[in-house]
């Protein structure tokens, strides 16, 4: 007989997570392709090239990340969406781009690295922190104006014991 229990909270932050990765994946082949014109292009301006691929990168991985990675925490309005926008720069575009452009920098510099090798290993190391500030940050929902402590607060309240289903009938 199947459960008709909602996800737990492993459950959804697994899902979610699938979800964010397959976004970044997408947003890699974003910034990477961006990048390997950019280079090209901008002959010699490496750093230049990989701060443009991480802001087409970011504008992708936002408008995902709004309608599928945290589609259950919409929000309503063009303000908030600007603010919310502002925000996902704030934390997942600072921490994008000072790890690209570090770890760019290091890789092309330092290593002698390709410029692409290099921007890939920057955009895995990016990753783990990303998530943790999208979700815990941007993507928070209706406690956003609470602030983190009062939501992982609410969190804690809030949760329900799951009813148990007797097979017997």
């Amino acid at each position: 007989m199947p459960s008709h229990r909602t996800p737990g909270r492993a459950t959804t932050l697994l899902a979610r997570s699938l979800a964010f990765a397959a976004v970044g994946a997408m947003g890699i082949g974003v910034q990477l392709g961006t990048l390997a014109v950019l280079a090209r292009v901008l002959d010699g301006a490496d750093l230049a090239a990989t701060a443009l691929a991480v802001e087409a990168a970011l504008l992708h991985n936002f408008l995902w990340h709004e309608r599928w990675t945290w589609r259950d925490r919409p929000c309503t309005g063009w303000r908030r969406r600007v603010a919310r926008l502002t925000a996902f720069h704030l934390t997942n575009g600072a921490i994008s781009l000072a790890t690209n452009l570090l770890v760019t920098a290091a890789g092309v510099r330092r290593l002698g690295c390709d410029v692409l090798i290099a921007n890939a290993f920057a955009i895995v190391t990016a990753a783990t922190l990303n998530f943790l500030a999208g979700d815990r940050v941007v993507f928070r929902g209706a406690l956003r104006a609470a602030g983190p402590v009062a939501h992982f607060s609410a969190q804690r309240r809030t949760r329900q014991p799951v009813p148990s289903h007797s097979t017997a009938e």
